[in-house]
Protein backbone atom coordinates (compact mmCIF):
# COMPACT_ATOMS: atom_id res chain seq x y z
CA UNK A 1 0.00 0.00 0.00
CA UNK A 2 2.87 2.37 0.77
CA UNK A 3 4.30 2.00 -2.74
CA UNK A 4 0.83 2.51 -4.26
CA UNK A 5 0.37 5.72 -2.27
CA UNK A 6 3.83 6.96 -3.24
CA UNK A 7 3.24 6.36 -6.93
CA UNK A 8 -0.09 8.21 -6.67
CA UNK A 9 1.67 11.21 -5.09
CA UNK A 10 0.28 10.88 -1.56
CA UNK A 11 2.49 11.70 1.41
CA UNK A 12 2.08 9.02 4.05
CA UNK A 13 3.39 7.77 7.36
CA UNK A 14 3.59 4.12 8.34
CA UNK A 15 3.40 2.91 11.93
CA UNK A 16 4.04 -0.50 13.46
CA UNK A 17 1.15 -0.75 15.91
CA UNK A 18 -1.86 0.98 17.40
CA UNK A 19 0.08 2.90 20.05
CA UNK A 20 2.41 4.39 17.44
CA UNK A 21 -0.64 5.32 15.39
CA UNK A 22 -2.18 7.18 18.34
CA UNK A 23 1.06 9.08 18.93
CA UNK A 24 1.30 9.96 15.24
CA UNK A 25 -2.23 11.31 14.86
CA UNK A 26 -1.90 13.15 18.17
CA UNK A 27 1.19 14.95 16.84
CA UNK A 28 -0.45 15.95 13.54
CA UNK A 29 -3.95 15.45 12.15
CA UNK A 30 -3.86 13.24 9.05
CA UNK A 31 -6.05 13.83 6.01
CA UNK A 32 -7.10 10.15 6.02
CA UNK A 33 -6.29 6.99 7.98
CA UNK A 34 -5.98 3.44 6.64
CA UNK A 35 -6.25 0.90 9.47
CA UNK A 36 -5.68 -2.82 9.51
CA UNK A 37 -8.29 -4.43 11.75
CA UNK A 38 -5.67 -6.68 13.39
CA UNK A 39 -3.07 -4.35 14.91
CA UNK A 40 -0.60 -5.18 17.70
CA UNK A 41 -1.15 -3.65 21.16
CA UNK A 42 -4.32 -1.70 20.28
CA UNK A 43 -6.85 -3.24 17.89
CA UNK A 44 -7.97 -1.42 14.78
CA UNK A 45 -11.50 -1.23 16.17
CA UNK A 46 -10.31 0.40 19.40
CA UNK A 47 -8.07 2.80 17.50
CA UNK A 48 -10.96 3.77 15.24
CA UNK A 49 -13.07 4.66 18.30
CA UNK A 50 -10.20 6.74 19.71
CA UNK A 51 -9.85 8.62 16.43
CA UNK A 52 -13.57 9.33 16.38
CA UNK A 53 -13.34 10.67 19.94
CA UNK A 54 -10.52 13.00 18.92
CA UNK A 55 -11.60 14.11 15.45
CA UNK A 56 -15.31 13.33 15.21
CA UNK A 57 -16.76 12.36 11.86
CA UNK A 58 -14.46 14.67 9.88
CA UNK A 59 -11.51 12.26 9.62
CA UNK A 60 -11.93 9.66 6.83
CA UNK A 61 -11.04 6.15 8.04
CA UNK A 62 -10.66 3.05 5.85
CA UNK A 63 -10.38 -0.42 7.37
CA UNK A 64 -8.46 -3.12 5.53
CA UNK A 65 -8.26 -6.78 6.50
CA UNK A 66 -7.16 -10.07 5.06
CA UNK A 67 -8.44 -12.01 8.08
CA UNK A 68 -11.73 -10.39 9.09
CA UNK A 69 -13.37 -10.76 5.68
CA UNK A 70 -16.91 -11.94 6.43
CA UNK A 71 -19.90 -9.70 5.84
CA UNK A 72 -20.43 -9.43 9.61
CA UNK A 73 -16.83 -8.20 10.03
CA UNK A 74 -17.34 -5.48 7.44
CA UNK A 75 -20.58 -4.41 9.09
CA UNK A 76 -18.84 -4.29 12.50
CA UNK A 77 -16.09 -2.10 11.09
CA UNK A 78 -18.59 0.33 9.65
CA UNK A 79 -20.61 0.39 12.88
CA UNK A 80 -17.48 1.14 14.90
CA UNK A 81 -17.04 4.25 12.79
CA UNK A 82 -15.06 3.48 9.63
CA UNK A 83 -16.09 5.17 6.40
CA UNK A 84 -15.06 2.19 4.25
CA UNK A 85 -13.88 -1.41 4.59
CA UNK A 86 -11.63 -3.14 2.06
CA UNK A 87 -11.00 -6.88 2.06
CA UNK A 88 -7.51 -8.06 1.03
CA UNK A 89 -6.44 -8.73 -1.62
CA UNK A 90 -7.69 -5.71 -3.53
CA UNK A 91 -6.58 -3.89 -6.65
CA UNK A 92 -4.44 -0.77 -6.13
CA UNK A 93 -6.82 1.23 -8.32
CA UNK A 94 -9.72 0.35 -6.03
CA UNK A 95 -7.82 1.57 -2.97
CA UNK A 96 -6.89 4.84 -4.71
CA UNK A 97 -10.45 5.38 -5.94
CA UNK A 98 -11.83 4.98 -2.42
CA UNK A 99 -9.18 7.26 -0.93
CA UNK A 100 -9.86 9.99 -3.49
CA UNK A 101 -13.63 9.71 -3.01
CA UNK A 102 -13.35 10.10 0.77
CA UNK A 103 -10.90 13.00 0.50
CA UNK A 104 -13.18 14.83 -1.95
CA UNK A 105 -16.20 14.21 0.25
CA UNK A 106 -14.37 15.39 3.37
CA UNK A 107 -13.05 18.49 1.61
CA UNK A 108 -16.55 19.40 0.41
CA UNK A 109 -18.08 19.06 3.88
CA UNK A 110 -15.19 20.70 5.76
CA UNK A 111 -13.79 23.70 3.91
CA UNK A 112 -10.38 24.96 5.04
CA UNK A 113 -11.88 27.99 6.73
CA UNK A 114 -12.30 25.82 9.84
CA UNK A 115 -14.92 26.14 12.57
CA UNK A 116 -14.46 29.53 14.22
CA UNK A 117 -17.94 29.47 15.78
CA UNK A 118 -17.23 26.25 17.68
CA UNK A 119 -13.79 27.49 18.71
CA UNK A 120 -15.23 30.75 20.04
CA UNK A 121 -17.96 28.87 21.89
CA UNK A 122 -15.37 26.68 23.61
CA UNK A 123 -13.20 29.69 24.41
CA UNK A 124 -16.19 31.45 25.97
CA UNK A 125 -16.90 28.43 28.16
CA UNK A 126 -13.35 28.14 29.51
CA UNK A 127 -11.96 30.59 32.05
CA UNK A 128 -8.69 32.42 31.39
CA UNK A 129 -6.99 30.26 34.04
CA UNK A 130 -8.32 27.05 32.47
CA UNK A 131 -6.92 28.14 29.09
CA UNK A 132 -3.54 28.77 30.74
CA UNK A 133 -3.60 25.30 32.31
CA UNK A 134 -4.61 23.75 28.99
CA UNK A 135 -1.75 25.45 27.18
CA UNK A 136 0.77 24.23 29.77
CA UNK A 137 -0.66 20.71 29.57
CA UNK A 138 -0.13 20.86 25.82
CA UNK A 139 3.52 21.71 26.46
CA UNK A 140 3.81 18.43 28.37
CA UNK A 141 4.22 19.92 31.84
CA UNK A 142 3.24 17.99 34.95
CA UNK A 143 0.67 19.13 37.46
CA UNK A 144 3.36 20.21 39.95
CA UNK A 145 5.30 22.19 37.34
CA UNK A 146 2.10 23.88 36.13
CA UNK A 147 1.39 24.87 39.75
CA UNK A 148 4.83 26.45 40.09
CA UNK A 149 4.48 28.18 36.72
CA UNK A 150 1.11 29.73 37.63
CA UNK A 151 1.94 30.16 41.34
CA UNK A 152 -0.99 28.01 42.47
CA UNK A 153 -1.11 24.72 44.36
CA UNK A 154 -1.00 21.38 42.48
CA UNK A 155 -4.40 20.61 44.01
CA UNK A 156 -5.85 23.77 42.42
CA UNK A 157 -4.26 22.74 39.12
CA UNK A 158 -6.00 19.38 39.47
CA UNK A 159 -9.34 21.12 40.00
CA UNK A 160 -8.80 23.20 36.85
CA UNK A 161 -7.92 20.06 34.89
CA UNK A 162 -11.10 18.30 36.07
CA UNK A 163 -13.14 21.34 35.04
CA UNK A 164 -11.42 21.34 31.64
CA UNK A 165 -12.18 17.68 31.05
CA UNK A 166 -15.83 18.21 31.93
CA UNK A 167 -16.26 21.26 29.72
CA UNK A 168 -14.51 19.63 26.77
CA UNK A 169 -16.44 16.39 27.26
CA UNK A 170 -13.36 14.13 27.46
CA UNK A 171 -11.93 11.73 30.02
CA UNK A 172 -8.19 12.21 29.67
CA UNK A 173 -5.65 14.99 29.46
CA UNK A 174 -4.41 13.65 26.12
CA UNK A 175 -7.90 14.02 24.63
CA UNK A 176 -8.21 17.52 26.06
CA UNK A 177 -4.90 18.53 24.45
CA UNK A 178 -5.91 16.93 21.14
CA UNK A 179 -9.17 18.92 21.09
CA UNK A 180 -7.30 22.09 22.04
CA UNK A 181 -4.99 21.70 19.06
CA UNK A 182 -7.78 20.67 16.71
CA UNK A 183 -10.02 23.59 17.67
CA UNK A 184 -7.24 26.17 17.80
CA UNK A 185 -7.78 26.87 21.50
CA UNK A 186 -4.08 27.14 22.25
CA UNK A 187 -1.26 28.94 20.54
CA UNK A 188 2.15 27.64 19.61
CA UNK A 189 5.11 28.73 21.72
CA UNK A 190 6.08 31.26 19.06
CA UNK A 191 2.58 32.74 18.80
CA UNK A 192 2.12 33.04 22.54
CA UNK A 193 5.47 34.71 23.07
CA UNK A 194 6.92 31.81 25.07
CA UNK A 195 10.58 31.36 24.22
CA UNK A 196 13.38 29.31 25.67
CA UNK A 197 13.23 26.25 27.87
CA UNK A 198 11.37 25.97 31.15
CA UNK A 199 13.26 25.26 34.33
Amino acid sequence: MASVLERAGFEHEEVADGEEALASVHAARPALVILDVSLPRISGYELCRELRDWYGEELPIIFVSGVRTASMDRVSGLLVGADDYLVKPFEPDELLARIRRLLRKNSAHNPPSGRPARTEALRAELTARELEVLELLAEGLTQDVIGRELVISPRTVGTHIQNLLGKLGVHSRAHAVAIAHREGLILSAEDSGRVGARS
